[in-house]
């Protein structure tokens, strides 16, 4: 039997494994391309003009259907099977089927991503971040457990899409983030983890359970006492795969983008100002916000309106907002993206309102008359919006100070959580 089509995945990816037990559990032949190097031949444009974005796991059918994002694939190829049962026997089971892809992938396995992120290095490490991050995949595994202490599996009495799916991504989960102390308040969802990892067709493709004892934790770079000598080169072809394999490891990875050439920032052929930015941060640290000898009265003092403009921020896609904790996340992410440019910008944004209902705003103090040049190093700068404020108006004065006291209310919405840049 001809394969239904090829499954575009590297070994070290989750999802892709996920998707290839499905198919032998379903009895569906796939192929894997002949070769396949990521973060290389993704970028070419035999590949591109078939998955625009570029990302893995991507299908091609053999009747030249196309279809990339890993849970669509694995739904499609379960209904090439449809005597397998994987996605249930009614509309309502595939409904739950949906339901418990779409729970394990949003309430447990992001938070194994976003831990690995940040005790990796890859993005600074923040411990209250990495607390939240824990609570929140222990909530949903607790969910989990509550549902498994009376079903063998998710969706009826059978295997289905959704124990794959579940399966692996924990299976994903305890060798980083679910430690042995987590994991000795989940015995069903252990049980079902090994229930279904264990059957004959999963093994090969899915390999061994490998528990870890004590989940990923963050160790901060060791400070060098004096210059060592060189290393030999060792085994760089061994380092370099094993970097891609961490990296192929989730299907939302992209090529990293390579640093730009330093360039000077216009920024510094200013006039000198008056106001000292860094006293300026200082001040805000150490001083109350409000009051006689509060911060905002050390700025009124010092400010220099010629060289330093003082600006509105709002985040532009509020609809998209969801948990608060995400929220605040996305504040994180800009103020580090805005890192290149931190001598020349002081910036207090917060959440408000509730999960579902939230906005992102609030202040910037920044070098110059024109935002652009202090934000534009941040990717994602034109997400937001920029109103030059004036501190003249009583209107602009009083969000400035909200903002910067962390009292901000804005139709009805209170200040929940907040940032500064600085």
């Amino acid at each position: 039997m001809a394969p239904a089509g090829t499954l575009w995945t590297v070994d070290a990816q989750w999802k892709g494994k996920a998707i290839r037990a499905l198919a032998a559990y379903g009895g569906v032949e796939i192929a894997l391309p002949e070769s396949y190097e990521h973060y290389v031949d993704n970028k070419k444009s035999e590949f591109l003009s078939k998955f625009p974005h570029g990302k893995i796991p991507a299908w091609e059918g053999a009747d030249g259907f196309k279809l990339f994002e890993s849970a669509p694939i694995a739904r499609y190829i379960a209904t090439l099977a449809p005597n397998s049962g994987l996605l249930g026997n009614s509309s309502e089971d595939a409904a739950l089927v949906d339901q418990w892809v779409h729970f394990i992938e949003h309430e447990v396995d992001l938070f194994t991503d976003l831990i690995r992120t940040i005790t990796s290095g890859v993005l600074p490490y923040n411990k209250p971040a990495h607390t939240a991050f824990l609570e929140r995949q222990a909530r949903g595994l607790n969910t989990l457990e509550a549902h498994l202490s009376t079903q063998t599996f998710l969706v009826g009495e059978r295997i289905t899409l959704a124990d794959v799916w579940v399966a692996v991504l924990i299976q994903k989960g305890v060798s980083s983030t679910i430690d042995a102390a987590v994991r000795t308040k989940l015995p069903n969802v252990i049980r079902h983890l090994e229930t279904i990892v264990n059957q004959p067709k999963f093994k090969d493709i899915v390999g061994p359970i490998n528990y870890v004892e004590k989940g990923l934790q963050f160790v901060p770079p060791a400070k060098e006492a004096k210059a060592k000598a060189p290393a030999a080169p060792a085994a760089p072809k061994a380092a370099k795969a094993a970097k891609k394999e961490v990296a192929a490891d989730d299907d939302d990875d992209e090529p990293a983008v390579p640093a730009a050439p330093k360039e000077k920032n216009p920024l510094d052929d200013l006039p000198k100002s008056t106001l000292n930015l860094e006293d300026w941060k200082r001040a805000y640290s150490n001083k109350e916000t409000r009051g006689a000898d509060g911060a905002l009265e050390w700025f009124y003092q010092h400010n220099d309106p010629e060289g330093y403009s003082t600006w509105r921020v709002d985040f532009k896609y509020n609809d998209e907002l969801t948990q608060i904790f995400m929220s605040s996340n996305q504040v994180g992410g800009f103020f580090n993206r805005l890192e290149a440019a931190r001598k020349y910008i002081f910036a207090s944004v917060g959440v408000l309102g509730e999960a579902n209902n939230s906005i992102i705003t609030g202040a910037i103090i920044a070098r110059g008359q024109d935002i652009v040049p202090v934000v534009n190093v941040a990717p994602d700068w034109e997400s937001y919006s920029f109103t030059k404020l004036d501190l003249s108006k009583p209107e602009d004065k009083a969000f400035f100070e909200g903002a910067l006291a962390w009292d901000l209310e804005i139709d009805g919405k209170k200040w929940v959580d907040g940032k500064n840049l600085k």
